[in-house]
């Protein structure tokens, strides 16, 4: 499902609500999720799962076509870690 789909779904759902505003909530989620994480904090969504950062330290590693070693610089990256419910569904139980 791409952010699209999602909006307009939520909007079939909620025939009260102008999809431009659908748009905007969904808009701002994703923005205030973005940002914490940015920030380095984590964002837990209870019975879904909870985004972190994570830190990869500075390394040597190959280009695997050349077989050279290469520096690759320490980074963030972001991590997500399912909630028990999301994981129970996903199992069938």
């Amino acid at each position: 499902m791409i952010r699209s789909e999602l909006i307009q779904k939520i909007a079939d759902e909620n025939p009260h609500l102008y999809q431009r505003d659908v748009e905007r909530i969904v808009n701002t989620i994703f923005d205030e999720i973005t940002d914490a994480m940015s920030r380095g904090d984590r964002v837990e969504l209870r019975g879904f799962g909870a985004f972190s950062v994570k830190k990869r330290d500075a390394r040597v590693g190959r280009n695997p076509r050349t077989g050279e070693s290469v520096k690759v610089e320490e980074k963030h990256v972001p991590f997500f870690k399912t909630g028990k419910l999301l994981r129970d569904r996903l199992n069938g139980k």
